[in-house]
């Protein structure tokens, strides 16, 4: 039997986003802009889909990615509410580096700002997690999944899921610079960014 066809979407700008600051699993909202790719995204996900029937509807349960998930369902037509939270798809701990931005993260300690520049896959801040810890949690989270489905989530664990269900290289994969504008289709073993 195939495996389940995952449209994956992550949530829209934050302003934390928008400041390159790491936000984790800060609760930080969706910004205007945030707001207007989620819906854009929920009326490629209706051209792409129709009214998704049969689909499961799967989200973070941090609030941005919940908000993308119900704005997703608005344009879709379906009820904005009926979806199921998914705790093993929350963002990455950054840790002590959440609130920070990346050049301040550099003037505070370059020896470690390069650290992880160039372990991107396994740097861990300080009672945070690596994308290697991610993984054993997403990893866990795909072996149930049984449909096809509508996943609204985040940056880290988007990476996390294409390097776990295409083979990529680690440090490739822990670079990617996840659109929040676009739908990633995982079938098969392909992507398509839609």
């Amino acid at each position: 039997m195939p495996e389940p066809i995952i449209y994956y979407v992550r949530h829209g700008e934050t302003d934390w986003n928008a400041e390159l600051r790491f936000q984790g699993q800060q609760d930080i909202p969706l910004n205007p802009k945030g707001q207007q790719q989620a819906n854009e995204n929920g009326r490629k996900l209706s051209d792409l889909l129709g009214k998704a029937e049969g689909l499961e509807f799967i989200s973070s349960p941090l609030g941005r990615a919940r908000e993308t998930m119900e704005r997703i369902r608005g344009e879709m037509g379906l009820p904005v509410v009926e979806y199921s939270i998914e705790k093993r798809l929350i963002e990455v701990s950054y840790g002590d580096l959440e609130g920070t931005t990346q050049p301040e993260m550099k003037a505070q300690n370059r020896e470690r700002y390069y650290y992880r520049k160039n372990n991107p896959w396994t740097f861990r801040p300080i009672d945070g997690e690596s994308h290697e810890d991610v993984l054993k949690r997403v990893s866990q989270w795909h072996s149930t999944i049984k449909e096809d489905c509508v996943v609204a989530a985040h940056g880290a664990v988007g990476r996390v899921l294409r390097y776990y269900l295409l083979g990529l290289d680690e440090a490739e994969a822990a670079r990617f610079p996840f659109p929040q504008d676009k739908i990633c289709v995982i079938r098969h073993g392909h992507e398509e960014f839609v």
